[in-house]
This record gives structure tokens, sequence and C-alpha cells, in this order.
């Protein structure tokens, strides 16, 4: 399974959740029965005991260095939202230093933009999102062509300044799909699970001294953990989303002029 397969795996945090609790359980059911067919002699447990919580521990670890990459992963797409809608709210002002028919155009642009960066923040079907990002690479070219048409005619200070503008918000549009693109590694999850397995595999192992609890216990509570670190590094499919809030507020403002 490529790369692509495993991260379109990984954009639908219900699914790995189910398959976490399937694998995990199985994982923990499997050793329960090589527990009973090998059942480690008395003087070998407590060797048993120490390896099962080295590797519970490290497990630990893993998923809690996991889960810091997933949230500041979230925290940088909240930051580009911050930014990007200040940039374009600049951009907007920046351009009354245009010609007034100049400026009149690039604004009914940038209001058209800012539609599109809401939809790019809001919806989930992938077709839907094709369409949004053509747009909004139509618009940057239309309102482009315009500045780049004014810098041309009259390169002055202001209008340079205008241009500036543009490319900054052009620039933060690029950051936040690339932020929306950096997601948690392939390699970090399939270590993650191995691991978890392994720890499965030998709480089932061991399950005649700690009881069939657990076997029902560990995979779901790990299948969480796993959850919530899927949900947090899918921006777009997950529970927990980024709300451009500084976006809905530039164009409330902006349709009350």
């Amino acid at each position: 399974m490529g790369d692509a397969s495993l991260n379109t795996i990984l954009l639908q945090p219900v699914g790995v959740f189910a398959g976490s609790v399937a694998i995990l359980w199985l994982a923990t059911e499997i050793g329960a029965f090589a527990g009973k067919k090998l059942r480690p002699p008395p003087d070998e447990r407590d060797d048993l005991s120490l390896v099962i919580n080295a590797a519970l521990t490290l497990l630990a670890l893993i998923i809690g260095f996991s889960f810091s990459m997933a949230v500041s992963r979230y925290d940088q797409r909240k930051n580009y939202e911050e930014e990007e809608a200040n940039a374009i709210g600049t951009e907007y002002v920046r351009v009354g230093l245009l010609p007034a028919a100049d400026a009149a155009r690039v604004r009914g642009l940038l209001a058209q933009y800012l539609d599109q960066r809401l939809l790019f923040y809001t919806i989930r079907d992938p077709h839907r999102l094709d369409q949004v990002n053509s747009e909004t690479a139509n618009l940057q070219n239309e309102m482009w062509a315009v500045v780049q048409v004014a810098a041309s005619g009259q390169p002055t200070p202001p209008i340079a300044l205008v241009v500036s503008g543009m490319n900054d918000v052009l620039n933060r549009q690029g950051y936040t799909q690339a932020a929306w693109w950096n997601r948690i590694p392939v390699g970090a999850w399939a270590l993650m699970t191995a691991l978890a397995i392994c720890c499965a595999f030998l709480i089932g192992y061991d399950a005649h001294r700690r009881g069939p609890f657990l076997l029902t216990v560990l995979p779901f509570v790990v299948s969480v953990a796993f959850f919530l670190i899927a949900d947090i590094d899918s921006p777009r499919t997950g529970i927990i989303r980024v709300l451009p809030q500084n976006m809905i507020s530039l164009s409330e403002s902006i349709h009350k002029q």
C-alpha cells in the first residue's frame, strides 16, 4: 500500500479508531492464546513484566510525541488563517491607492477571493474543493494582472506598496495550503501501530496474571489516543477543525461597506 493510500485512510479518524480497536483486540487475543499454549515459567514472569512495562512506557512516549506534532500543526493552521485574513484586509485598504477604476476592480475581486478562501476552510467534498482551488487560482491571476498593469503604467512608491500587499495575499494562500498538507508522517503512524500491536500481544500473553479486563481496555484506550491524534491531524475530515473566524469577521466587514 502506497503513501497516498495510507494518507487517505488516515484522513478518516473514525476509520483509524475502528481499525485500531479491531487490530489491537486481535493482537491481544493472539497473545492470550499463545500465553495459554506457552505459559512462561515462574522465574521468567518478572522479566516479562519488565518488558511489558518498558514497551508500554515507550508506546506512551511515542503517542505523546505524535500528539504534540498534531497539535503544533493545528496551531500552525490557525496562525496562517489569521495571517491570511490580515493580508487580505490590509490589501483591501491599500488598493485605494490605485486609480479609482482599478481600485474598484481589485476590491471586487478581493471580496470574491475571500469568499473562496472561506469555502476552502469549510467544505469537505474533495470535488468541490478542486473547484474552489481552481477558482482561487483564477482570481489570483486576475488580481495580479490588474495590479501589474497599474504598476507598469505608474511605478510610484504607493503603487509599489499595493504590489507588495498583493504579493503577501498570494504568499499567505500558499503557506496555508502547505500547512494543510503538512501532516504526521506515515512512518510515525507505522511505528506507533507496530509498537501498540506488540504491547497488545504482550498484555494478552501475560493475561493470566493481569486479568481479562485489560484484553478490552488496552485496545480501546490506545485506539482513543490514535483517534484523537488522527482527528487533530485531519484538518478537513476531523471533528476538531480550524474555524476561519478572522476571515468571517473580515467578510462581514467588507460586505457591510
